[in-house]
């Protein structure tokens, strides 16, 4: 190697430093070789270093907010099925994926029974909104009281937490209606959402109606002040039909029969 070649190289690893451009230290000499073999003009070879560069960041991004999400587990739209959910339009389904609720400080609420897949549509829009850029949080709902409790007794107080929970986009509170909450924990949800009244996204999936949420809250007059918050600017998906765990099983049963008629331990005597 020449000695202006090494000049040139320690020149550029210095400056990818100092940049913190480490994907062009890496791609830059492939791609140069590749811009001779192929003619390509200064500003092409420069378009495709820096692309790469930047994919690689929003790649990296993607995948810290995603960890940092918390997911139970990494579910897509994609993956899901609306041929069993034909209340869910697949133009509203397709419009929430595009994320603009979120940048509009909208809300999402999914109401249903349980295992109608409101927790893999939350998660697959918790995973889009990643994608797309935007910091997301999810817990359950018990979770959720959790934190928000350890916060209210904490030195600093919820006012903080409050704030803090406002660098993130979305906030996703998973399986509201299964436990009910004291009178403490129900103002903490109140304080919660009024925070975040225009100002940041909510997504919640709940077993239970609208009419029911004063009994998880302990409160009619709490519950309604929530919901006419959370409902102004939101898309309201009620999501039926038999649970995914019951129907998959019953199929299972169904196939084995099929498979086997005499000897399937379900036709035993």
């Amino acid at each position: 190697m020449s000695t202006n070649a090494t000049r040139i190289e320690s020149t550029i690893g210095h400056l990818v430093k100092a940049l913190k451009t480490p994907t062009i230290g890496r791609v830059y000499a492939d791609l140069a070789t590749t811009a001779r073999t192929e003619g390509w003009s200064h500003e092409e070879y420069l378009a495709a270093v820096l692309d790469r560069q930047v994919t690689d960041r929003e790649a990296n991004g993607t995948a810290l907010r995603v960890a940092g999400a918390h997911f139970p587990g990494v579910k897509t739209l994609e993956d899901f099925n609306t041929d069993y959910q034909p209340g869910i339009r697949r133009d509203v389904l397709a419009h929430l994926a595009g994320c603009s609720f979120i940048a509009k400080a909208e809300n999402v609420i999914l109401l249903g029974p349980p295992g109608v897949g409101k927790t893999h549509v939350a998660i697959g829009l918790g995973m889009k909104a990643c994608h797309a850029g935007y910091p997301v949080a999810f817990d359950t709902a018990s979770g959720w009281a959790s934190r928000l409790a350890a916060a209210h007794d904490s030195r600093t107080g919820i006012e903080k937490e409050l704030k803090r929970l406002r660098r993130y986009r979305l906030l996703i509170i998973d399986e509201l209606g299964y436990l009910p909450f004291d009178t403490q924990t129900a103002n903490l949800f109140f304080q919660l959402v009024a925070a975040r009244y225009e100002q940041g996204s909510i997504l919640i999936t709940s077993n239970l109606s609208f009419g029911r949420w004063g009994e998880v809250f302990g409160d009619d007059t709490v519950a309604s002040a929530m919901i006419d918050r959370l409902v102004h600017h939101a898309e309201v998906l009620p999501m039926d039909g038999e649970s995914y765990r019951t129907r998959t099983r019953r199929e299972m049963l169904s196939e084995s029969e099929t498979d086997d008629p005499e000897g399937s331990i379900f036709n035993r005597r």
